[in-house]
């Protein structure tokens, strides 16, 4: 990478910083997170998930892309991505950025209305960055298994949480749930969350 190019990383790296802690101050709950996620933790991510399976992938809650970017340094094609961001101004910077990825801004939480389809729409893997810590366990679960009814077979979903317990209970003869190690150099360190179809195996990540 030239200097040229290390400089201009490094300034945009800035100004998501600023951006992100500006979004933050005037809605911590919203954001979930503290900190952007690390380049690690969403590569970490992006590895946990069932992403070689054919078929769509959905993004919910890009925030600034970091996981974006990781599906694509990963070989993941731009139109298989859509992506789902609440925030007006973040979907427009991931537009931006990311031109040929399908970028909604809208409800991650009603992905019917969001996507137009009915339903129709069946993903190969399901990447989830969106705080539900408020929510009771029995609305999460509720949650989850509809977007489990948004997988192909195989498929599963993946969730950034610092909770050291999964977020979102297993429900049986649906999904499973199990971790990714440690990712250390996050802000706080942090696990993937992996749940997968009832009986099938976790994918082993990819490096």
């Amino acid at each position: 990478m030239t200097n040229q190019a290390t400089h201009a990383k490094a300034g945009e790296k800035r100004r998501d910083l600023a951006r992100f802690f500006g979004t933050w101050m005037r809605s911590p709950v919203k954001m979930g997170a503290v900190a952007p996620s690390s380049a690690r933790y969403c590569a970490t991510m992006v590895a946990s998930a069932t992403t070689g399976l054919d078929g769509p992938i959905l993004e919910l809650g890009p925030g600034l892309g970091c996981v974006t970017r990781a599906l694509l340094d990963a070989g993941v094609e731009p139109a298989r991505i859509t992506s789902i961001e609440y925030d007006a101004e973040f979907a427009r910077l991931l537009k931006e950025r990311f031109p040929a990825v399908n970028v909604i801004q809208g409800d991650g939480f009603d992905l019917d209305k969001t996507l137009g389809d009915g339903g129709a729409t069946k993903f190969a893997a399901i990447l989830f960055a969106i705080p539900i810590v408020n929510f009771a366990q029995e609305e999460r679960q509720a949650l989850f298994r509809r977007y489990f009814e948004r997988l192909r077979p195989g498929g599963n979903l993946t969730q950034l949480s610092y909770l050291w317990k999964p977020p979102v209970k297993a429900v049986p003869e649906l999904f499973d749930v199990s971790a990714s190690p440690i990712v250390w150099d996050n802000i706080p360190p942090a696990r993937v969350w992996i749940y997968s179809q009832a009986g099938a195996p976790s994918p082993a990540p990819r490096h």
